[in-house]
Formats: C-alpha cells, structure tokens, sequence
C-alpha cells in the first residue's frame, strides 16, 4: 500500500456536485492498493497513520498525534499512485490493484481506523472525485507497508 498524507485544517470530497465526505483538522489520505497488499500491510499503515506524531504540541513541535490532536481523516482510493511513468509519456496502471481486491483492502483499512476511535470520512470508490483541502503546515508525508 501506499498512501500520501496530508495534515489539513479542513478538506471535503464531492462527486457529482454532491459532498460526500468532509472533515476539520486532520489527515486527507490518498489510498494507493496494489496487488500483493493484504489486511497485514492495512493493519500496518492504519497504526502508523493514527499514531504518527505530526501535530505540534504547546511548543509548536510537532509532537503530537492525530489521536492527541482529535483529528479527523478523510480517506481517498487513489489507484493512481501506482502510474509508473519511468517510460513513454502516458502512466502505466499496471501496479494497482484490480478494483475488486482495492476495494476489500481500502474498505479494511478503513474500519481499522474507525476501530482506533478515529472519525473516517471517505469519498466515492471507483468515482471521479473532487477533493479540496487547506494543507496545514504544509505537511505532506509519504508512507509504505512494503
């Protein structure tokens, strides 16, 4: 999995001219699945992103976590975080996950957030979405399970 995180003070997703998810201050993820990613590297990146300390404590040192902070996220599939553009000029999706299998993994991923005591909003999986965000900080971190 791979997942590109964002600090933001508010963010929302629409489809369709239609919001369908919508946070404050928190993480906007962008979920990346590919085909080897199972419930383990779900379980992995759910952990590290509810505990990442990058939220600034009373010293303006970012030491707190999204728990600590009583963030919220907003989770985005984004398949094309696996577009391979090493060659030619169009991104090749072949590293991404089929929608089937994406779909149970980023669904998992997400109930274990929610398990942690975390407010999960999401998008539309498989849509064309819309998303904005005011990017706090900005802080925009990258993260792998492999």
């Amino acid at each position: 999995m791979r997942i590109v995180v964002q600090r933001s003070k508010e963010a929302q997703v629409t489809v369709a001219g239609e919001v369908v998810g919508k946070i404050n201050k928190g993480y906007v993820l962008l979920v990346g699945v590919t085909h080897e990613d199972s419930e383990d590297d779900a379980k992995y990146l759910a952990e590290k992103i509810a505990h990442l300390r990058v939220f600034e404590d009373e010293h303006m040192k970012m030491n707190l976590s999204l728990l600590d902070a009583g963030g919220e996220i907003l989770s985005v599939s984004q398949f094309t975080l696996y577009g391979d553009c090493r060659k030619g000029r169009r991104p090749n999706f072949m590293d991404a996950a089929k929608p089937d299998h994406a779909e149970k993994i980023y669904e998992h991923f997400n109930r274990l957030l929610e398990e942690q005591g975390i407010h999960v909003e999401t998008g539309q999986f498989g849509a064309m979405m819309d998303v904005q965000l005011t990017n706090d900080g900005p802080v925009t971190l990258i993260l792998e399970s492999k």
